[in-house]
């Protein structure tokens, strides 16, 4: 059995900026030009400081000209700072925005086009934490945190400019004292982040998957009295995240120790400050323009260690994400077609010969299973539960991919056919037909044919449903919040008509009426008769009435052909 693609619980977070650059690479210009104006802002911020200082200068020389010169450089300064940080924080939110959109976006269609088995190896919840939370997260991170990332950063380098310029003896003082203590911390940080902060994402998945399941199997607890039971393993999951969050808590603590470092550094930088002065080795501006610098300094510093708990998040999101788009992405490669496949008919007999499959190494489903089906065959397929039906039919699908042997169209291996040309020729309408909120024709526009109004109406009078469609109020009539309001008979209707607009060469229903009211499967089984003489329709079902119907049946038992049989209709 091959292996499914699965992701990863804690995905490597090593060069996540290098992996998501193919993403980042369509903004570009929009990240440049919101990068380099929030620079230029930073650049306005820090020159405040010597323009204070050359103005404390003047002040003690009494130079009158050259206070008026820096107090209105610094007013000129004030009002350009503030155009910049504004035009700056407006334009990074928009880039980054648009990058989260496409990250979103890829995200969906990579899910959407994702094989089954995939999707069938994950549970619901994890995939839409990271694709709803994950992205939810980042898209916050890029509105709140980005832009005071990138000023505090180009502050903190513009900074050091500045006091180097100005006395590189009194700059490496404050260096010394400052850094070391600062690195030390931002390192012990940064060796226990990603563990605590993948765990914390891990856990809260695992929380939002359990509740999903909670919300889809809610009947069955009500009913059996299992609640107890389920809320004992909730509860069990919902403690290792409170465990995980609060581990992630006091990593992301240690960063208030930057804040003793920074009044130290402050009481060296004021004592060296003033012995230089009094030494005559610098003038007090020089003093001036360091303790406001240096002001700059530790807000930056300090904001950064503030954001460095924002920034593992956001990094840990992305690593999550882009694990997923990677794993989705090596999930389809390995079902392309090889280079140079064969032309298709439209219309052709579908076949399978020799197939074997397993969901687990040693269990076979099904083993050594050779099955034809002619153009316009119509034909049933029946077996106890556990034969193998519902898995013999997404194989005829291409939904899986066999183990051994192969299933053909036209005689061209359905691995061999790309997904949008074998979609054309063979559907499947499983035994629960998902929904959208919405209308009717909301739900009929769910195929890749994108059918209009006409060709709506033309289906719906092909399969003989008009009387449904008026009583049912129309192709406008609401379905409900996921096709609540339509019985399970209903939405099988709806899983036709959607069948009949794809146009499929081949047909297969898999338990279309089970589990529908008499009235309702005779009426689905009447829209069978009406499609069109050259479709291959192969019907997986229970109900006697619906298998009299077709005149041949194949009859499956513990994964294996027992019976062929051919009765008259």
């Amino acid at each position: 059995m091959a292996e499914p693609v699965l992701l990863d619980d804690q995905p490597d977070e090593r060069r996540v900026l290098r992996r998501a650059a193919p993403y980042l690479r369509p903004h570009r210009w929009g990240l440049a030009v919101a990068v380099a104006v929030g620079l230029a802002d930073s650049a306005a911020l820090v020159a405040v400081a010597p323009l204070v200082g050359r103005a404390t200068d003047a002040l003690l020389a009494k130079d009158r000209g050259g206070l008026l010169v820096a107090a209105g450089a610094l007013l000129a300064l004030a009002v350009v700072q503030l155009g910049l940080a504004r035009a700056g924080e407006l334009l990074l939110a928009k880039a980054g925005e648009n990058v989260v959109r496409t990250l979103r976006e890829r995200c969906v269609e990579n899910l959407a086009s994702a094989p089954l088995r995939f999707l069938e190896s994950h549970r619901t919840g994890e995939l839409l934490r990271r694709t709803t939370g994950e992205v939810a997260a980042l898209a916050s991170f890029v509105r709140m945190h980005l832009r005071n990332i990138i000023s505090a950063v180009a502050t903190l380098v513009f900074t050091l400019v500045v006091l180097f310029g100005y006395s590189w003896q009194m700059a490496l003082v404050q260096l010394a004292v400052f850094v070391p203590p600062a690195l030390l911390v931002m390192r012990w940080f940064r060796r226990d982040a990603p563990g605590a902060f993948g765990g914390k994402a891990a856990a809260e998945a695992t929380v939002a998957a359990t509740f999903t399941e909670t919300l889809t199997v809610r009947e069955a607890l009500q009913t059996g009295r299992g609640l107890p039971g389920w809320m004992r393993r909730f509860d069990r999951e919902n403690a290792l995240a409170v465990r995980a969050a609060r581990r992630a808590i006091r990593v992301e603590n240690r960063i208030d120790l930057v804040s003793l470092i920074e009044g130290l550094a402050m009481v060296v930088l004021l004592l060296v400050g003033g012995w230089s002065v009094s030494r005559g080795a610098i003038g007090v501006g020089t003093v001036v323009v360091f303790i406001l610098a240096s002001r700059n300094l530790f807000d930056s510093f300090s904001d950064i260690s503030q954001l460095v708990g924002h920034v593992q998040t956001a990094r840990t999101g992305l690593a999550r994400l882009l694990d997923l788009l990677a794993a989705t992405d090596r999930a389809l490669a390995s079902q392309e077609p090889a280079a140079g496949a064969r032309e298709v008919p439209l219309r052709a007999e579908l076949s399978c010969e020799g197939v074997g499959y397993s969901y687990r190494d040693g269990t076979e489903v099904l083993g050594g299973v050779t099955l034809s089906f002619p153009v316009g065959d119509r034909v049933g397929v029946v077996g106890e539960t556990g034969s193998g039906k519902t898995t013999l039919s997404k194989l005829l699908c291409g939904l899986y991919t066999p183990d051994r042997g192969s299933v053909r169209f036209g005689g061209v291996d359905l691995r061999e056919i790309p997904e949008p040309e074998l979609r054309r020729r063979v559907v499947l309408v499983p035994q629960e037909v998902r929904m959208v909120t919405g209308t009717v024709a909301d739900n009929l526009e769910l195929v890749r044919t994108t059918p209009s109004r006409a060709d709506m109406e033309r289906a719906v009078a092909e399969l003989g449903l008009e009387d449904w469609i008026r009583d049912l109020g129309g192709l406008d009539a609401e379905v409900g919040v996921r096709g609540g309001r339509l019985s399970a008979g209903e939405r099988q209707i709806v899983g036709l008509l959607r069948a009949a607009l794809a146009d499929p060469a081949v047909l297969v229903l898999d338990e279309a009426t089970a589990d529908i009211d008499p009235v309702t499967a005779e009426r689905l089984e009447h829209a069978l008769d009406g499609m069109s003489a050259d479709r291959t329709l192969i019907v997986i079902a229970h109900r006697p009435a619906t298998i009299a119907r077709l005149p041949r049946v194949v009859a499956l038992e513990n994964g294996r052909v027992v019976k062929r049989m051919a009765h008259a209709r």
